[in-house]
């Protein structure tokens, strides 16, 4: 099924990336250690945290790799103040296209990261596929919408053929069960751990998406080490729901993972 979305041609340009690897066995690797450091490391490499001396404040100094956290100029997650956002007409599409797939997924002690099989899930931006990698939850949401921060944010991070990453960034908020993730939830990994394993039923991640097509765009970077710049950043405004029990799952596990917002440095926002 594809979702067809308006979205801001202006501002949808090709920007590059090098932090991970074309080819498919490689490319979920960097990715996956797109949050073991987010988007981003190796969890055998230099060790970083969200809390004390490894923490977010800390990143710039851990690694020469990690110098983007300190220094770089369009960092992400931001504060979305809905008043200070551009609404334009959109001239170009984001076409969204997920269907029923087997996941794996992994505890790798930063997050819950569930790692795609298929190379048909996808989004298109601007004319280009993204093939969907994988997806990973943070508690509470890294960004936040006119200052207001959500128990959980799902971000669904895709790469092109030019190694270019793309993520679709979902708040969720307390409310009914979430039906779609309740396989999934079912057998979450309570440990870290370095193999994944196999979820027992198949997700239709379509079913994730919120019905209300309203979304923001702007220009950003990895949320974790080493916070590398020249990532798409497409966040849908409305909300979807998990049952106070869910999220309460997930915090048990991982009681917090989310790197505090920042500067937004002139960067324009987007609304379609």
């Amino acid at each position: 099924m594809k979702l067809k979305l308006q979205l801001l041609s202006a501002v949808l340009f090709t920007t590059a990336l090098v932090a991970c690897s074309p080819e498919a066995t490689k490319t979920v690797e960097p990715v996956i250690e797109i949050e073991s450091q987010e988007e981003g490391h190796d969890l055998q490499a230099t060790n970083w945290s969200y809390t004390g001396d490894t923490g977010p404040e800390s990143w710039g100094e851990l690694d020469q790799t990690y110098a983007s956290c300190v220094n770089g100029s369009e960092q992400s997650p931001i504060n979305i103040e809905f008043s200070n956002v551009a609404t334009k007409d959109m001239n170009a599409t984001l076409g969204i296209q997920y269907e029923q797939t087997s996941f794996s997924v992994v505890n790798n002690g930063h997050t819950i990261q569930v790692d795609n099989s298929s190379e048909t899930n996808k989004i298109t931006l601007d004319g280009t596929d993204y093939r969907l990698v994988q997806f990973h939850f943070h508690t509470p949401s890294e960004h936040q919408f006119n200052g207001q921060q959500f128990p959980l944010e799902l971000h669904l991070v895709h790469q092109n053929d030019k190694e270019e990453l793309a993520v679709l960034g979902v708040m969720i908020q307390e409310g009914v069960e979430n039906e779609s993730l309740s396989s999934l939830w079912a057998g979450l990994p309570k440990e870290k751990t370095t193999d994944s394993s196999l979820m027992n039923e198949n997700v239709n991640l379509q079913d994730l998406l919120p019905k209300e097509p309203a979304l923001f765009y702007y220009e950003g970077s990895l949320t974790t080490p080493p916070c590398t710049e020249k990532v798409r950043w497409v966040l849908l405004e409305q909300p979807i729901e998990m049952s106070k029990k869910q999220i309460e799952a997930f915090q048990e596990i991982i009681p917090h993972n989310s790197r505090p917002v920042q500067p937004l440095n002139e960067r324009e926002i987007n609304k379609n």
